[in-house]
């Protein structure tokens, strides 16, 4: 109760809610993956994974040769000095190099996806009963974004639809999974994590308001009203945006071997994969815009993470690429969607 407590004056003393928490969360992750991006030191050890992770990033740089003076110190004649200190760039350097050790194996992608499903089922329990964990955040929404609220149908579409997504993508690491050495930060692993966990709130968060005070029946359902222009249009652009995305996945687990590829939505970009990714968070962040608002704030800063993480490893894609198979094969090609990035 006392952490509780602290919590609840932490928040008031930063004037913010539940809901900011989880918005300052997502846009402090994106903010922090830029930061590591910038300086070479840290982009090349922390950044890079699977095939894009090369040994060079995390290998010690070789002990230099021996030079003249070096050598002549060793001579009985030679007067003994004080060695002289370690440069202190290079004392970081070895620091940086044991925590890019700090890795698991590529294989742990699949619990990004075991998360998303798990989080989708709790937070289905605890929104139909209105648990205890539903309460303690929902408590802590404030008036403000309690009184604009999503729609009980709207809650339940976006959840369905990011149900859908994870348990997708969960299948897909199963079936098109290959036997692999790569590796990934451990960072990256628990950031991953922590994404999705937040992920499952984002959600519904916005629609706390009516959550607690409707009760969710099976009317709700059903889904007899006449469907929003929005709703017309944003859950078909989610469900295109995920044929893509499995056609995708499905054609690089056909190679063979790691090649460029061929397939026509790879022609013009690099990573079509990731583009739709991008696109079925946009399609959320439009259908749980609570209404009067154009879209969902929380969702957009999901949203924003998206796009520069995997904005970020595009980037490592397209230049792994021209390193393996020539600048001339894909500086041409968009990174994630044709026209814009």
């Amino acid at each position: 109760m006392d952490v509780i407590a602290h919590i609840d004056k932490a928040l008031e003393a930063a004037q913010m809610d539940a809901v900011d928490i989880l918005r300052t969360f997502f846009l402090l992750a994106a903010a922090t993956t830029v930061s590591i991006s910038l300086p070479s030191s840290l982009r090349d050890r922390f950044l890079p994974y699977g095939p894009r992770a090369t040994k060079t990033a995390t290998a010690p740089a070789p002990a230099p040769a021996p030079s003249d003076d070096a050598a002549a110190s060793c001579r009985p004649d030679a007067q003994a000095s004080e060695p002289s200190p370690a440069p202190r760039h290079a004392s970081r350097s070895g620091i940086l190099d044991y925590l890019a050790t700090w890795q698991v194996p590529h294989s742990y992608f699949t619990q990004f996806y075991i998360t998303s499903v798990a989080s989708s089922i709790f937070w289905a329990a605890q929104l139909v009963w209105r648990g205890r964990i539903f309460h303690a955040i929902a408590s802590r929404v404030s008036e403000e974004h309690s009184q604009q609220s999503m729609a009980l149908t709207q809650v339940l579409i976006c959840w369905i639809l990011l149900a859908i997504q994870g348990s997708r993508r969960l299948w897909e690491s199963f079936i098109f999974a290959k036997p692999s050495t790569s590796k990934m930060s451990i960072a990256h692993w628990l950031l991953g994590l922590g994404f999705y966990l937040a992920a499952g709130v984002a959600i519904w968060i916005e629609g706390s308001g009516a959550i607690q005070t409707s009760r969710l029946t099976l009317a709700d359902f059903q889904f007899t009203n006449a469907p929003s222009i929005r709703t017309l249009v944003c859950v078909p652009l989610f469900l295109i945006a995920s044929g893509f995305q499995h056609d995708c996945h499905h054609f690089l687990f056909s190679l063979k071997k790691y090649t460029l590829p061929d397939h026509p939505l790879f022609r013009g970009i690099v990573c079509p994969h990731y583009g739709a990714e991008c696109i079925i968070y946009l399609s959320l962040t439009y259908l749980a815009a609570p209404p009067g608002q154009v879209v969902n704030k929380t969702m957009l800063s999901c949203l924003i993470f998206v796009v520069v993480n995997l904005g970020l490893t595009a980037q490592n894609t397209k230049a792994w690429y021209m390193q393996k198979f020539g600048r001339e094969a894909v500086q041409d090609r968009w990174l994630m969607i044709p026209y814009l990035f």
